[in-house]
């Protein structure tokens, strides 16, 4: 692989001592071009990115404001594009790969073929979180690791997600509506209907620290988790499904909800409001998410 026309897009937020670990073990002496594109959290953070990326040559966009995920990549993946990169290798600071499987995913999103790659993704322990494919239950909207029904979706965490420049182009980036969590669903949805394939690349796996990028304590999640996990599964049916599974998912939406509260498990809601107000909130915005469906 040549890597003059790769580029690893790493959207960070407050997260430059994972920036310093997770990044260099990826890219190793492989040449590949990183854009860190930092979403502003505070003056200390944005300095500590700058003197960084400063350091590593790295490529570094730093916009005013926190521009979530899919604003952060799309604004990285446009840099990259521009510098002459001709494919696109999106991950997580808190997940690191090596060289090898970034080579691997790099190879699998250039083969040619219209395709999204990703790899396996661990646990820090090494066990197992995701063998790649998640699929989306589409009669409730919920998530497993298995097809139960014909009509589920696969889809690729975009904790670490390959996808070459035409594709790219076609897709059009991600979709900036939901700010964070569920636009590599979206993506991956609307890469099966342009007749895109989902590739999982034997041999290559990341680790992958979840929540390790998120304001939290022990287990409890943020305040931002919970409005936008909530929220987002909504504006996913209302933006890519019909009228009748819109309505089948808002009618599951109460079970659905405190099931993504209880990620955070039960104590978090006796030690501070944080948690009711994003429960609370991403329920009311998961009620008046976008159209009623469409067709």
């Amino acid at each position: 692989m040549t890597s003059d026309d790769v580029a690893l897009v790493v959207v960070s937020y407050g997260s430059s001592g994972l920036l310093a670990t997770n990044l260099p073990r990826t890219v190793g002496d492989s040449g590949v071009r990183v854009v860190v594109v930092d979403s502003y959290s505070d003056a200390a953070e944005r300095a500590a990115v700058t003197r960084l990326a400063a350091d590593r040559g790295w490529d570094l966009l730093a916009p005013d404001t926190n521009v979530g995920f899919g604003g952060g990549s799309n604004l990285g993946a446009a840099h990259a594009l521009s510098a002459g990169s001709r494919v696109l290798v999106f991950l997580n600071p808190d997940a690191w790969t090596d060289p090898a499987g970034l080579v691997a995913l790099a190879s699998a999103a250039r083969s040619g073929e219209r395709v999204l790659a990703a790899p396996q993704i661990l646990r820090p322990d090494g066990d197992v979180y995701s063998r790649g494919l998640t699929y989306l239950h589409r009669a409730d909207g919920t998530m497993s690791g298995r097809r139960t029904a014909p009509d589920d979706v696969p889809w690729l965490s975009g904790a670490c997600l390959a996808v070459g420049a035409e594709l790219w182009a076609e897709l059009g980036g991600f979709d900036e509506d939901y700010f964070l969590y569920w636009e590599d669903v979206d993506l991956s949805w609307r890469a099966l209907a342009l007749g895109a394939r989902l590739e999982v690349v034997d041999g290559a796996h990341v680790v992958h620290d979840e929540g390790g990028t998120q304001e939290s304590r022990g287990r409890a999640k943020s305040e931002t988790y919970y409005r936008y996990d909530i929220r987002n599964r909504m504006l996913f049916a209302a933006k890519n499904l019909g009228p009748a599974d819109v309505r089948r998912w808002r009618r599951t939406l109460p079970r659905a909800a405190r099931a993504v509260a209880l990620r955070g498990g039960r104590r978090q809601f006796v030690e501070g409001l944080a948690p009711w107000r994003g429960v609370t909130r991403g329920v009311l915005e998961a009620l008046r998410a976008g159209p009623p469906g469409r067709l």
